[in-house]
């Protein structure tokens, strides 16, 4: 059995296909091979939410998925150029509403919000806290977040994302 394997994926839509060691974690991968520092390891047990991207357009604790598993998929990171209209959008109300502390959690906080919005634009406030749960913040009491996720929805949903 070799030791390494090639995985063929997107990342933030560009196609890319390396040989990695079989044990490498996603997260690694993107912070280590690609320099997507937004990808935050904190627990690196998958509980915190820090390290959140979207594979396939589903959120993924990138700290705890094999790099293998993304094999044909499209990951999302929130580092580089997005012309995603919801990332944007996140990225417009975070900074508006003050979303983030420590920034500890934002990377993750906007990933979050951008797949949320994708699939409700407008989402009501027990939604954004239902869909945030999952992301520890130990900075904002949540209470700005959520107004952040509130806003972006706004912002896509009246076209003047960034």
């Amino acid at each position: 059995m070799s030791d390494k394997t090639t995985v063929t994926y997107r990342l933030n839509g560009t196609e890319r296909s390396e040989t990695v060691p079989a044990n490498t974690v996603l997260a690694d991968l993107l912070r280590e091979r690609h320099g997507m520092t937004g990808v935050k390891l904190s627990c690196e047990r998958g509980v915190c939410g820090s390290c959140t991207g979207l594979v396939d357009d589903r959120p993924v604790a990138t700290c705890s998925m094999m790099a293998f598993q993304v094999e044909g998929a499209n990951v999302e990171v929130v580092d580089g150029e997005s012309a995603d209209t919801h990332l944007g959008a996140a990225q417009q109300a975070f900074r508006e509403r003050g979303g983030f502390q420590c920034g500890y959690c934002t990377s993750g906080m906007l990933m979050l919000t951008a797949a949320l919005l994708r699939r409700d634009p407008d989402p009501d406030p027990a939604t954004v806290r239902a869909w945030i749960s999952s992301n520890v913040c130990r900075c904002t009491g949540y209470e700005m977040i959520l107004e952040s996720v509130l806003r972006a929805g706004e912002i896509v949903r009246e076209g003047e994302g960034e």
